[in-house]
């Protein structure tokens, strides 16, 4: 096989699947055939194979005796799922010459299974995507790339080649785009009333605050200035006696003489004896400084008395603006700051709503844009495809008129749809018919087995140049044929492996002799269990399984010198 870093099956192990208690199977490069007698459990090859790529898990299978049914394998030329890998945090192992994905998938008798990629357990679903980018099964179960539309229409736009990859990427990444502007698009026109209704409350509140326009801590001072005014009799009260006691009767009475009065008496006193003792002079001059202390507090007193009046009408404005405030506070906050901060908040959020409709009209205009970039390249997709499709149906019918089916007849048909959809302008479907005068019909139903097998050969060799280095397992390929036909299979098996590996599961040796490596798979019975064991042939040993094949004649001499004719052949 070409190039260096294809994808590739290196390693493939299967242990209690059926019949098989333990078998290693180490494909080739190239092409690797998989013969043994009719039931000796060569399916089982493929089936184990099935499991690696997602296939559902089915307990029937589990090996008599064994409470697990495990199936491994090592693919190299990791760089189709690589991000993948890193995004699912896969780990591969790099001794090797090249990186080398270990995948697992285990199965119990109870039901219950798992997948491993790289050591890291994912889903089923998930084994589909990354190891269906590394290895496709040709066979006749559910594991086809043939089985739909959508894989029909990858087929063709395959074959277009580079250049229409290129248009089919930048389609897809145009569609994504557009299907994101409608969705957005949807949500604002579906939102449009209840906009309408929070844009109605916003408008309403803010009008309301701003005609009482409350002040920033504004309420806690209306409180103590209403606190105050309430209590002015209780406050005038008390400012008359502290006056009283500090500067003792205003009517001058000696009895009476507050404590100014006393502090001055006090005073005078010792002054009269400073003279005659320092400390009496000391205590002095702290009367003193009292008696300044005390006269500044009695002015501060009275000033304070004079000042209390009772003021109604001021009582009477602060409690209407309380009540403003209070009126907001029970809508828009707790307190005036807080409806201060909801205002605010209000104003940010209409500007928002108020932004919806602009964006609305933007995301029109951008949406008509990207549709119109969406249908000039889905025409281009459109006259590609139709020209791929009579060039790769021609080029099949001829690969299947070398595989013995020279009446067949094979047409991509191209349905437009009513709209444009994720792959583009139109539905894609193969029609087949094997024989003349039969009428075209969906290739799933109008092929058989073995002509659904070839079919799928053939639209592989023709697409082995554009899709290089994928690992293809073809089960039930020349099912019905045999003779020159079986070698024309083997060639082009063989021409397919040049630029991708190839496991081929068969029955005859005109397809098998071409294969770089073959394994038999042979079945025991020690009268209890029966078993299966695959093991690698070569030399003599292939020579004899390749004359088994032609007739059952590995030990005559004639068919060894047949089977050793039929292999120099086929390197040839």
């Amino acid at each position: 096989m070409d190039g260096g870093s294809a994808e590739m099956l290196t390693n493939l192990r299967i242990a209690n699947l059926g019949v098989i208690t333990e078998a290693t199977l180490e494909p080739a490069t190239g092409m690797t055939a998989v013969t043994g007698e009719t039931g000796a459990g060569k399916t089982m090859i493929v089936t184990g194979l099935g499991f690696l790529l997602g296939a559902r898990a089915d307990t029937g299978l589990v090996r008599v005796g064994s409470h697990r049914m495990v199936v491994e394998g090592r693919f190299t030329g990791l760089d189709a799922v690589r991000e993948r890998l890193d995004d699912l945090g896969a780990e591969l192992d790099d001794e090797a010459d090249e990186a080398e994905l270990l995948v697992s998938r285990q199965v119990q008798e109870t039901g219950r299974s798992r997948a491993l990629l790289g050591g890291v357990q994912v889903p089923a679903g998930t084994l589909v995507d990354v190891v269906g980018e590394l290895a496709t099964i040709h066979g006749q179960s559910d594991q086809i790339r043939l089985g739909s539309p959508e894989r029909q229409r990858e087929v063709l736009d395959r074959a277009g080649g580079p250049a229409a990859f290129d248009v089919l990427q930048r389609y897809r990444v145009a569609y994504q785009k557009r299907r994101q502007v409608e969705a957005e698009l949807d949500a604002l026109v579906t939102n449009a009333q209840e906009r309408s209704r929070e844009q109605g409350m916003l408008i309403f509140g803010m009008d309301e605050i701003a005609a009482v326009d409350p002040q920033p801590g504004e309420d806690e001072k209306l409180a103590a200035q209403a606190h105050r005014l309430q209590a002015v009799d209780d406050l005038r009260l008390a400012a008359e006696q502290a006056s009283h006691a500090l500067s003792g009767s205003a009517e001058g009475d000696w009895d009476d003489p507050g404590a100014l009065g006393l502090l001055g008496q006090t005073r005078k006193a010792l002054d009269q004896v400073s003279s005659h003792d320092p400390t009496a002079a000391e205590m002095a001059q702290q009367a003193a400084e009292v008696l300044e202390q005390v006269g500044d507090l009695s002015v501060e007193v009275a000033s304070y008395l004079a000042g209390l009046e009772a003021d109604p009408r001021r009582l009477e404005a602060i409690a209407s603006r309380r009540a403003q405030i209070q009126e907001l506070t029970r809508k828009y906050g707790k307190t005036a700051d807080e409806v201060i901060a909801w205002a605010e908040n209000a104003r940010q959020r209409l500007t928002q709503l108020q932004g919806g409709d602009e964006r609305i009209v933007e995301l029109v205009g951008q949406r008509e844009q990207l549709t119109s970039e969406l249908m000039g390249l889905a025409a281009q997709l459109s006259a590609q495809r139709r020209t791929t499709a009579t060039r790769l149906a021609d080029a099949v019918r001829g690969e299947l008129a070398a595989l013995a089916m020279p009446a067949a007849t094979l047409r991509f048909q191209l349905t437009p749809l009513n709209e444009l959809g994720p792959g583009g302008a139109e539905s894609v479907q193969i029609l087949f018919s094997a024989n003349p005068g039969s009428e075209l019909a969906p290739l799933a139903k109008a092929a058989s087995g073995g002509e659904l097998s070839r079919v799928r050969l053939a639209l592989e060799v023709v697409l082995a140049g554009a899709d290089r280095g994928h690992t293809f397992v073809f089960d039930e390929v020349d099912a019905g044929v045999g003779g020159a036909v079986g070698l024309e299979i083997g060639r082009r098996l063989a021409r397919l492996a040049q630029t991708s590996q190839v496991i081929v599961v068969t029955h005859l040796a005109q397809v098998a002799v071409f294969a770089d490596r073959q394994f038999v798979v042979s079945k025991s019975n020690d009268g209890q269990v029966t078993t299966a064991d695959v093991s690698e042939v070569t030399g003599d040993a292939r020579v004899a399984e390749v004359a088994r094949m032609m007739g059952g004649l590995a030990e005559s001499d004639a068919g060894l010198r047949h089977a050793r004719d039929l292999l120099a052949e086929a390197r040839r």
